[in-house]
């Protein structure tokens, strides 16, 4: 069988960042899916459960009412493995182009207070499986040490070798 496209990139020497994991057609549209890596792969602790579920809500919430972005995005969602999320958005778009949107997206975790959206038995299959503290935790850290100082090497995946 052939590798999918995501299990032939060097997960060796994948740094955080955002990154373009691949580009479909669906009908005329192109969208997009990004691979918004938190984590270094095999290199350092992987997102807590908690902490990832959290983002998920908080970060699906905001996007899905950004004023500027809204109509484009389709899915945000954790890997399996921990180490960041999926964006799905509708049009030919660069990393570069949604570092700002990212930026707010993770500073609304980071300042949000209240009740977690979704996370009520009717609304979500594990509503008891959130950790506000951590997800604002590694947002702020993503932000600070990957969003405020992206280089290009946080925005083109590594050439396996």
């Amino acid at each position: 069988m052939e590798k999918i496209a995501s299990f032939t990139i060097d997960h060796c020497h994948l740094l955080r960042g955002i990154y373009v994991s691949r580009q479909d057609t669906v009908g005329t549209e192109t969208i997009t899916t990004f691979d918004i890596r938190m984590k270094e792969p095999n290199n350092e602790p992987v997102l807590g459960n908690g902490a990832i579920h959290t983002i998920e809500h908080l970060v699906a919430t905001y996007l899905r009412n950004d004023k500027d972005w809204k109509d484009q995005i389709i899915y945000w969602g954790p890997m399996g493995c921990l180490t960041g999320n999926y964006l799905i958005m509708k049009g030919d778009i660069k990393p570069a182009d949604i570092v700002e949107l990212l930026k707010r997206a993770f500073q609304f975790v980071v300042d949000f207070q209240g009740d977690i959206p979704g996370a009520t038995p009717m609304d979500c299959g594990n509503y008891l499986l959130h950790d506000l503290p951590m997800a604002k935790w590694e947002s702020k850290k993503y932000i600070t040490e990957v969003l405020d100082v992206i280089k290009p090497e946080n925005l083109v995946y590594p050439i396996k070798k």
